[in-house]
């Protein structure tokens, strides 16, 4: 039997907990249907969910035939809550995406189509609310054909149209038609997995019209992965709790047998759980490609790979707003902090902060529905009444040319240096992370301790002190001393080398995009056409039916997050607008963001660009603007952006006075006092706000400090 994990998803109200109703139902999970509007679906367990008649919760159900164990994921529509539906995609082997025949492709619709394209899931398509007046068919299949991908083949059509479809869409279904006139099976299903081919089912998921075929064409067309049979492996996918508060850890295995008291890393599996809807059972053992949910496991957190799984799956979905959140009861923010902290293993992209400075606390979220959401949960879980207050713009920084950062961490029995390229990656990238250095020149060991050390932590641009994203890091190159290079010295080195680049990069602002949809009566369009230029703003030509337009664009959030009260106003309530996150770009307005956030690059006490330079015992720091005059190692990158080759004579002879320094006597090169190492980098925090005029010696007995990073 075949194990397949299926992801539903859609855009809010398009129906897809209906179908997964009707899937259900079809596969004789639940002898009744329930509906979304009447608060008894199977899936919708949770009672926010139940009143609203939305998901807001991921659910599992699992649905047996006599060749394919399906496991079922309903994921969130509602973009406030993408977040929950993008962490299933790691564990999905396909996905069924529903679009509604009145609504057609919208705006979440396409940012979902990414995302799969992105995550290679194989996927089905289910156009429902066929049954409501005025569809067409042939229009909505040359809809997708045109706003999806031309490969979306409609598997009801006559069979000759289908087979040229086909053929047109994948080379092996080609060759199979022109040689004998017909497709088997197990090649259609070939080219569904290679995404080669998109099945398309027309539908009513409410009046199960084409459900049962939907549900045939998923046990046909579907092929189990390869999996190990050995070591353990899985994916994480999501932390909650049950009614008794204990953590469960939703995986799905993808190597080897999960078996119950088995140790996963350092902790025990201490019961296994197979959910459907609301109940589960407990067995001994999990296979490969099945679903289940852990108890006993505390460390683990959602993207995880365990096991054979390597490495972590990072989010592509972002919060674009962060609140301030504040208790209306009498209790501390501390106590607060920790109950938002085990919400936050729930649902990682809270990012929740603590200022010390403001005594806020600060959370990131999607949207007003996500607060609404969240308050309630704070109130149900721990009785406790918060607000929050309007919300700001999440802002991100990047830049826009190339630059090499040096930074280097010398003292007492201690030392590194590296030189790391930064330069601006593509929009929407993220951090990538590279690496350009011998090893000859420096060790793979040390490289892999520096590419962690640039992967660990947020690193803060010099505009705003916002995150820094879209930027590529390449280690150029670097030096250790064979005696006394610990891993922490590293870190220093590399945290500084990065400041030390951005504050000689052309630092760039970026500010979150939305993207709209408006729909409004016609004779209203060029008011909102003026609005959407007034909000630097852009929108594609309209469409004009009966009297409606419809515009799509896409404007800064800080514009347009308010506009649909100014739609309801000037509408009389005719007018709908819909927004979902669209990435980021340049800040519309960056000079007067820069200037209200009013940071200083140089004061940041916790990020310094300097480095730390020991010389004759004594240690001094060094301000950025002097770094290269005191660097150990030479530059790599030249002035026309391309990188310095180095042959094996060059690396004999670089930095004659560095080579010098290596061979000192330790007792000449480490003559100051050991109490001076927690000084020194407590003292390079407020390098920066020091005279320029050289290199700051360390005081004969400092006041011991606090570690910034820590060695």
């Amino acid at each position: 039997m075949k194990n397949i994990v299926i992801g539903m998803l859609a855009h809010v109200d398009a129906g897809k907990t209906t179908l997964s109703e009707g899937l259900l139902y079809t596969g004789e999970v639940i002898r009744k249907l329930g509906r979304v509007d009447n608060q008894d679906a199977f899936l919708d367990t949770d009672k926010l969910e139940r009143s609203r008649g939305i998901t807001i919760f991921a659910k599992q159900a699992v649905i047996k035939t006599a060749d394919t164990y399906f496991t079922l994921l309903d994921t969130p529509g509602h973009v406030d809550f993408s977040a929950e539906m993008e962490r299933t995609l790691s564990v999905l082997d396909y996905a069924v995406l529903v679009i509604s025949a009145a609504d057609g492709v919208q705006a979440h619709t396409r940012t979902v189509w990414r995302l799969l394209e992105q995550y290679n899931i194989p996927t089905f398509i289910f156009v429902n609310k066929m049954d409501q007046p005025g569809t067409d068919r042939d229009a909505l299949m040359d809809s997708l054909q045109r706003e999806l991908s031309g490969c979306c083949v409609y598997f009801d059509e006559k069979r000759e149209d289908f087979l040229e479809n086909l053929a047109m869409c994948d080379e092996a279904c080609m060759e199979e038609f022109l040689e004998v006139g017909d497709v088997r099976k197990e090649t259609k299903a070939e080219a569904v997995r290679r995404r080669n081919v998109f099945p398309c089912v027309l539908g009513s998921a409410l009046k199960l019209v084409n459900v049962d075929r939907l549900f045939k064409l998923l046990d046909e067309y579907t092929i189990m992965p390869e999996y190990g049979t050995e070591q353990f492996g899985a994916r994480v996918y999501k932390i909650s709790r049950d009614e008794q508060d204990n953590r469960l850890t939703y995986l799905k295995v993808t190597s080897g047998v999960l078996k119950v008291r088995q140790l996963i890393g350092e902790e025990k599996a201490a019961q296994l759980r197979i959910y459907s809807g609301s109940r589960y059972e407990t067995c001994d053992a999990v296979y490969p490609g099945m679903v289940c949910a852990v108890l006993g496991l505390t460390d683990t957190f959602p993207g995880q790979g365990l096991g054979t799984a390597r490495g972590n799956v990072h989010a592509v979905l972002e919060p674009v707003l962060d609140y301030r959140i504040k208790p209306v009861d009498d209790i501390t923010p501390a106590k607060l902090l920790l109950y938002l902290r085990e919400l936050e293993e729930e649902e990682p992209q809270l990012g929740i902060v603590w200022s010390e400075e403001l005594s806020e606390l600060h959370v990131k979220l999607m949207g007003e529905v996500q607060t609404e959401i969240l308050k309630s949960i704070i109130k149900d879980r721990y009785d406790i009444e918060v607000e929050f207050d309007e919300g700001s713009v999440v802002y991100k920084e990047t830049v826009a040319g190339k630059t090499e950062g040096v930074g280097h961490f010398e003292p007492l029995r201690h030392y590194a240096e590296v030189h790391i390229l930064i330069e601006p990656g593509e929009r929407g990238s993220g951090i990538v992370i590279d690496s350009a250095c011998r090893e000859d020149i420096l060790d793979r060991n040390w490289q892999r301790l520096v590419m962690t050390h640039l992967a660990e932590r947020e690193h803060k641009g010099v505009l705003t002190g916002s995150a820094l994203t879209d930027v590529k890091f390449t280690l150029l190159t670097g030096r250790a001393h064979q005696k006394h290079t610990e891993g922490g010295d590293f870190r220093q080195a590399v945290y500084r080398a990065v400041r030390h680049g951005l504050m000689k990069a052309q630092s760039v602002l970026l500010e979150p995009y939305y993207s709209f949809t408006l729909e409004l009566p016609q004779s209203l369009l060029g008011r909102a056409m003026t609005d959407v230029e007034r909000m630097s703003g852009h929108c594609d030509a309209p469409e004009l039916s009966e009297g409606r337009a419809v515009l799509t664009g896409r404007a800064p959030v800080v514009c347009m997050r308010h506009y649909q009260r100014e739609v309801n106003a000037y509408t009389r309530g005719e007018g709908h607008l819909t927004l979902f996150a669209d990435g980021y770009d340049i800040c519309h307005n960056a000079e007067e963001v820069i200037a209200q956030r009013g940071y200083i690059a140089e004061a940041d006490t916790a990020n310094p660009a300097s480095s730390v330079f020991c010389s004759h015992g004594a240690g001094f720091v060094v301000p950025w603007e002097e770094v290269e005059d005191y660097m150990h190692l030479e530059a790599v990158l030249l002035d026309d952006g391309s990188l310095r080759e180095l042959n094996d004579e060059e690396l004999a002879l670089i930095n004659p006075l560095a080579a010098a320094r290596s061979r000192m006597d330790d007792d000449d090169r480490y003559a100051i006092g050991t109490d001076e190492i927690d000084a020194i980098i407590a003292r390079t925090s407020h390098a920066n706000s020091h005279d320029k005029g050289g290199g700051k010696a360390v005081e004969e007995k400092p006041q011991q400090c606090g570690l910034t990073g820590g060695v």
